[in-house]
């Protein structure tokens, strides 16, 4: 069944334009968590130089993702596989960009750690791993809705959360990704970008 996020179409636009300064003219751009599956299908048709890899773990999820692929048979929008960030064993073993949005907040932090260890084992030398969220900016207020997100997270979940932005860039830092840019965002949120080093 397909399912619509109000979210994903306010977010989407924003979005685009951090992309479009960093995304190459060709190459494959791995989606994990794509949820609904409304970025995969709007993204891939922005990018259509680009091979959209669509990825989730829930099976509602995917079968969303595959009713808005029905709908706009894209011929670069590829059919989504089962992929869990945590997991050392993912089904694609090559990108040149990963897009990761709204998943580490409502996910164990292992969901985080697992997407880093992921992205630098798969990401080809300079390609980027794109993150999109709400984070807490060491040195910075925070604004009052991020805060009281947080509260209601943790009272749904006690693993979920919004992250540190530094705890994630040590994290990403940890698997040969230096953050290459901050980019503030809509509703107090954040777009990051990490890139991978290449091999010495």
């Amino acid at each position: 069944m397909k399912r619509h996020a109000q979210a994903t179409e306010r977010n989407r636009e924003p979005l685009l334009a951090v992309l479009r300064e960093v995304m190459p003219a060709s190459g494959t751009v791995l989606e994990i968590a794509s949820g609904t599956g409304q970025h995969a299908v709007f993204f891939a048709r922005a990018f259509p130089g680009l091979r959209w890899q669509p990825t989730d773990m829930e099976p509602e999820s995917l079968e969303s993702i595959a009713a808005w692929r029905a709908e706009e048979p894209l011929p670069n929008l590829a059919p989504p596989l089962v992929l869990d960030a945590s997991s050392d064993t993912w089904p694609v073993t090559s990108a040149d960009v990963i897009l990761n949005v709204n998943m580490i907040h409502i996910s164990p932090w292992a969901s985080c750690q697992g997407l880093m260890r992921g992205a630098g084992r798969v990401l080809t030398p300079g390609g980027c791993l794109v993150m999109y969220g709400p984070y807490f900016v060491e040195g910075r207020e925070t604004a009052p809705g991020n805060l009281a997100f947080d509260a209601s997270l943790r009272e749904r979940n006690a693993a979920w959360g919004v992250r540190q932005l530094g705890a994630v860039t040590a994290e990403a830092a940890r698997h040969g990704l230096e953050r290459e840019r901050v980019v503030d965002m809509p509703s107090n949120n954040l777009t990051l970008v990490f890139r991978k080093r290449p091999s010495p």
